[in-house]
């Protein structure tokens, strides 16, 4: 008897270390560019180090793509996932998602995740992008503004559009390394 307790105490622990809980500014469900799949942030991201950027097709900044893949391809296997948030709040992103989706993908060759346009700034932003303004203070000021959030969901960063994805490498290292 005390053997099955003890067994069923032990895969009881099991499970709940399997099921940590999921930090509250990753509880959302969004779809993604060009898709009807939606992407469970949780799941997908969960003990991952997340880059956060609203991005925009037609803008100054739109080359930043290739430094946030190249970010991406460099620290994904570690445990970086970067995700685009296409925006039209400043006035740069296409009405259409075929023609985003062709800068994002053809143009820049992007393999992160990007989704479908939504606000990113004021009363119509998105719920994941209106937290994001609520932990740091700040809300993005134009495109390709960067949000940086550790592992567990606890630290998050705020970074200006001019802020290239070159200058985050050693954060994102770093908090890599603090896994």
């Amino acid at each position: 008897m005390k053997m099955l307790v003890l067994m069923a105490a032990l895969l009881f622990s099991a499970a709940s270390v399997g099921a940590e809980s999921c930090p509250e500014i990753l509880n959302f469900k969004m779809t993604k560019l060009r898709s009807t799949e939606q992407l469970d942030f949780c799941q997908s991201f969960q003990g991952k180090v997340v880059l956060a950027v609203n991005t925009a097709s037609n803008c100054g900044y739109t080359p930043q793509f290739a430094g946030l893949e190249a970010l991406y391809q460099k620290y994904k296997d570690q445990g970086l996932v970067i995700v685009g948030f296409p925006s039209n709040d400043f006035n740069q992103e296409f009405d259409n998602s075929e023609k985003t989706a062709k800068v994002c993908f053809i143009n820049y060759g992007v393999t992160f995740p990007m989704l479908e346009k939504s606000a990113v700034k004021g009363a119509t932003a998105n719920g994941f992008f209106k937290k994001l303004t609520q932990a740091t203070g700040q809300a993005p000021e134009w495109n390709f503004f960067k949000y940086l959030i550790s592992t567990d969901g606890a630290t998050i960063s705020a970074f200006p559009s001019e802020t290239t994805p070159e200058q985050l490498d050693s954060k994102i290292r770093s908090l890599l390394n603090s896994k």
